[in-house]
């Protein structure tokens, strides 16, 4: 703004200087030095709620971060268990496939045992049979010696009637001597028969001691047949036993393993489900600061602005200043009209909606 070609000397040349464009001129700059004044307020407003809405106790992530972490430890640990349920159900898989064929072995044994105890006992019916056949044979015997001493007894009853015939008759004229005959005869009887008595006696006696020896090995052979068919029976139910257990133990791990299965989903949904939730605040959180920062830079803006127009608005009411002292100044007729132009720039850094820096520019001409 620049002064006319003289100074008045008095107050009445400041209301014709005042008069016209430039009182509307100080009408617009009160107003909007109001409107400023009013911007102002709202952005110390806009500046405490940025301090209210910044990080500190009131969104204090923290804690969420604790849980989070604790529900992720959790989630390992039971990754953990579920790993070692996991290794104990193969552990007992693998111990099973080893007791399968120890048990298979043992099975194929018992079978063996009992075919062998089955061949024995058709052996020892075979030995009962041949010896039931002895025992006729030897009945058969004693009922051919029996016959063979009647018929001695038959013979020597006949040799004596014939004896005392001969005796008479001897008398009356001499004949064969049956006497010596007959004892010939029953000695060749008592013979044959002591004979055949001790070959069957001593036969059955060797087939009785072999009889006796066959059943005696074949008993043995039976009772330890039985001892280890016991045997295996009580390693095949112990074999049983253990697998059951392990059968037991296996379905026990895998319910357990569902059941953890299914509770840590649940957690790990509700877990995604608060991580969502927070994400989304954490969303709506950032729009917000995003459209405070638009506002924030328009109204710096718009502050940049005022301060301008502040600054002119200064250099208004210093020039009325200089308008209003009673100063009486003597200026040559020949002095040319001179005007002076002065411009004020402020210069602010803002970072994270916060001033970093401020500073002032002034250009000034003259002509």
């Amino acid at each position: 703004f620049g002064s006319g070609s003289g100074y008045g000397s008095s107050f009445g040349g400041v209301d014709g200087l005042l008069a016209g464009g430039e009182k509307a001129t100080m009408q617009n700059l009160n107003d909007r030095l109001a409107s400023y004044l009013d911007k102002v307020r709202l952005e110390v407003k806009i500046r405490d709620w940025y301090q209210r809405q910044a990080p500190g106790p009131a969104h204090d992530y923290s804690q969420y971060y604790r849980t989070i972490q604790e529900l992720q430890n959790k989630i390992l640990t039971a990754t953990v268990d579920n790993a070692n349920i996991l290794q104990q159900i193969d552990n007992a898989h693998l111990a099973a496939a080893d007791f399968r064929p120890k048990f298979e072995t043992e099975q194929a044994l018992r079978l063996s045992v009992e075919a062998d105890i089955n061949g024995l006992r058709r052996v020892l019916d075979e030995l009962t049979l041949a010896r039931a056949d002895l025992e006729m044979h030897i009945e058969n015997l004693k009922e051919e010696l029996a016959y063979l001493k009647k018929n001695h007894e038959e013979v020597r009853w006949l040799g004596q009637k014939v004896g005392g015939e001969i005796n008479v008759e001897m008398d009356a004229a001499p004949g064969v001597d049956l006497s010596h005959i007959l004892n010939e005869m029953r000695d060749q009887y008592e013979k044959m028969a002591e004979k055949n008595h001790k070959v069957a006696e001593d036969w059955f006696f060797s087939k009785t001691e072999e009889l006796n020896c066959k059943v005696a090995t074949n008993s043995e052979l039976v009772q330890s047949g039985k001892s280890e068919i016991l045997e295996l029976r009580r390693t095949m139910q112990a074999l049983e036993i253990e697998l059951q257990s392990q059968l037991s133990m296996k379905a026990s791990l895998e319910g357990n393993l569902v059941e953890t299965g299914n509770r840590y989903c649940l957690q790990l949904s509700q877990i995604q489900g608060l991580i969502g939730s927070m994400e989304e605040q954490l969303a709506q959180l950032c729009c917000d600061m995003e459209q405070q920062n638009q506002e924030y830079k328009i109204l710096l803006d718009v502050k940049t602005r005022l301060e301008q127009e502040i600054a002119t608005y200064r250099h208004l009411l210093e020039g009325e200043d200089g308008l209003l002292a009673p100063t009486h100044f003597k200026v040559p007729a020949s002095s040319a009209a001179v005007t002076t132009r002065q411009v004020c720039s402020i210069v602010e850094e803002v970072q994270d909606g916060k001033v970093i820096s401020s500073r002032e520019q002034v250009h000034q001409t003259t002509r």
